[in-house]
């Protein structure tokens, strides 16, 4: 395991989230031989997705996953886009079962103030799901940014994203890139957030903030030290 986080569970609300938010984080525990597992709670359903396109999808995820070392993706096919509709005890149960069979030290989570409801209602049951009442918990969770996402959120009215912890990723911010740039479905075209170009800029943003070359940035909600 790695020695900082231990055993990695990252839950993302769909395919492309996880990279997005903390692939250089999972390059970096992977390459240091810990364990990465990935949850993508959601999958596409008609008429919104074909389902063409939820294999074309999953299918770059698989091989963004395998490039940066993850141990075991975790598909929960929960609906795209209709978590809100969902009941929350079936999101409940779901990853409350995952987590009892991961079993991870550190859990990383999609923030309260996304302005996608999926990311909103999946941050919630990822705190129930890892609620310490039970003999076997996360002791480190923090949650991760998503650039189109966690950036859009309404100033003021929704919780803001201010970091607290820093990841260094100068080493596998090229592993990060290169895994996003798999999802070909997904990445546009700079000046979109959802680019190449994007990512970097963000990457060396956070990083300078604390005189890094490139870190991921986090918020951290609970450390059970």
């Amino acid at each position: 395991m790695s020695p900082a986080l231990g055993r990695v569970l990252v839950i993302a609300p769909h395919p492309d989230d996880e990279v997005l938010g903390c692939g250089g984080t999972m390059a970096r525990v992977a390459a240091q031989g810990g364990e990465v597992h990935v949850a993508v709670v959601t999958r596409g359903c008609p008429p919104a997705f074909t389902e063409e396109m939820t294999q074309r999808v999953r299918g770059e995820a698989t091989a963004a996953h395998t490039y940066l070392g993850v141990r075991q993706t975790h598909w929960l096919d929960l609906p795209a886009a209709q978590i809100a509709e969902t009941p929350h005890t079936t999101l409940n149960t779901a990853l409350q079962t995952l987590l009892r069979e991961v079993m991870p030290d550190t859990l990383l989570i999609p923030f309260v103030g996304d302005v996608h409801m999926d990311h909103q209602l999946i941050f919630l049951s990822s705190l129930v799901a890892a609620r310490p009442v039970q003999a076997q918990y996360p002791r480190t969770i923090m949650a991760y940014e998503t650039v189109s996402e966690t950036n859009w959120n309404a100033p003021y009215v929704t919780p803001s994203f201010v970091p607290n912890v820093f990841m260094d990723i100068e080493a596998t911010l090229a592993r990060k890139l290169e895994a996003a740039s798999m999802f070909a479905s997904q990445i546009k075209a700079f000046p979109h957030e959802r680019s190449i170009e994007t990512l970097r800029a963000l990457a060396i943003v956070r990083g300078t903030a604390v005189h890094l070359r490139a870190a991921e940035a986090f918020v951290l909600l609970r450390n059970v030290i």
